[in-house]
């Protein structure tokens, strides 16, 4: 494959600090908001690092989330086919607009204080789980992967015996240590839960929202359960690795973490930081549907633009000191370990010290994460209860013992080992 003169060669994703976006588009976000990327699949497209573009391109109809015009940044084997009945995430208006608008009123912030009771719940029994099984643990396993999982399955209306079934079926997805035939195997039976789910609540409705869909009348059984397999998948990985980076952030810096779990759960600031700082979501891509001009140059119809959520969650353009962890009265490094931490007041010039802005870890416009509500209250809540349990909860081990997910739309870890 022949790569044009100064363009990227795949989405760079090889990080010097866990905490960090990679050097790489920290460089391109300074120099090169706007740049040539060649993708795994041989198409020619764009890398955008500039927030202010992103959020253009995330806000326009001139840009598509089909997946059947998708190209991939990092070396993946999906191919580009059309969206399964009931997953609007790759799909446009009208398609994406019929089957999100009946969620809308289901995801507000008064319906999700109505759930934080169970996601209370659902953390305390892992907790306690913990504590029974005791030190050490693998904080991912133990906790940071099943609530999720346990709160949207609550959320759907699942019954236990199918939660306790999704919880070990979405572990055996998520290991990258599992053979490709068992996750292979793992997808294909968690559809068929999904499924069984949804016939089940035919004949057991409940106060839940697959009762809720159902008694609508608009969808049929196979975009019902396209709809709560993409709801699990979507609001499960990502929500789970927020909540291990979180944890591992705060473990490695203890002045942070001091002022972050003095009480039961995090503030709203401090959720939104480690979103904007941490980013798990590594990257958006949409495909241009006409010529259009973007930051100077001109982008061809059918050509491909990739969004990196870490580097433009960090631009200078949008955000005053963007390396700095801020809440009120916090201002703390981001990048680095608890032993380099740059003092309050101080970083690299961000060249723009009146920048204020928006991060786009949930993405933004009409494809804005609609769970972005329900992981910000998990995100409080469990990170909050951590420490109040656990108060001398440290790592076990060292940094060599924690592996991170580089080389995947979704950035997180694959085992997070803690003792107390």
């Amino acid at each position: 494959m022949t790569v044009e003169p100064d363009a990227v060669d795949g989405l760079p994703t090889a990080r010097g600090c866990p905490f960090s976006p990679p050097a790489e588009l920290t460089e391109l976000s300074a120099t090169r908001p706007l740049t040539r990327m060649s993708y795994p699949d041989g198409h020619m497209g764009w890398l955008v690092t500039s927030h202010p573009l992103a959020r253009r391109i995330l806000a326009s109809q001139d840009f598509s989330a089909r997946h059947d015009l998708r190209h991939s940044p990092i070396p993946t084997m999906l191919t580009p086919t059309q969206a399964p009945p009931g997953a609007f995430i790759g799909m446009d208006p009208p398609e994406h607009t019929r089957y999100r608008k009946p969620l809308n009123q289901y995801f507000t912030v008064r319906r999700i204080r109505q759930l934080e009771p169970a996601i209370e719940r659902t953390t305390r029994e892992h907790l306690h789980a913990m504590e029974e099984t005791g030190a050490p643990t693998d904080l991912m396993r133990a906790f940071a992967l099943p609530i999720p999982v346990a709160v949207i399955s609550e959320l759907l209306g699942s019954t236990p015996e199918i939660n306790e079934e999704l919880q070990r079926l979405r572990a055996v997805s998520m290991d990258p240590k599992s053979p490709a035939e068992d996750v292979g195997a793992s997808v294909k039976a968690t559809h068929e839960l999904m499924q069984n789910l949804v016939t089940y609540k035919r004949h057991n409705p409940g106060d839940d929202l697959l009762t809720k869909l159902i008694d609508d009348g608009e969808l049929d059984d196979a975009e019902l359960t396209g709809l709560a397999l993409m709801m699990l998948i979507a609001g499960h990985e990502t929500t789970a690795q927020m909540i291990g980076l979180s944890m591992y952030y705060l473990l490695r810096h203890e002045e942070i973490r001091d002022r972050l779990t003095g009480g039961p759960v995090l503030t709203d600031e401090a959720v939104n930081e480690l979103l904007r700082c941490l980013s798990a979501v590594q990257f958006v891509t949409r495909v241009a549907l006409t010529d259009l001009e973007l930051g100077g140059v001109t982008v061809r119809k059918g050509e491909a633009c990739t969004i990196s959520l870490p580097a433009v969650n960090r631009d200078a353009r949008a955000f005053e000191e963007p390396d700095l962890f801020k809440t009120p009265n916090l201002f703390e490094a981001v990048g680095g370990t608890a032993g380099n931490l740059q003092p309050a007041g101080h970083s690299p010039a961000s060249g723009n010290p009146s920048a204020s802005g928006s991060h786009l870890a949930f993405g933004h416009g009409i494809h804005q994460c609609i769970g972005h509500n329900l992981a910000r209250s998990e995100m409080k809540i469990a990170i909050g209860a951590v420490w109040q349990r656990f108060p001398a909860l440290r790592l076990a081990g060292d940094d060599a013992d924690i592996t991170t997910r580089e080389a995947f739309n979704t950035y997180g870890l694959d085992r997070l080992p803690v003792e107390w």
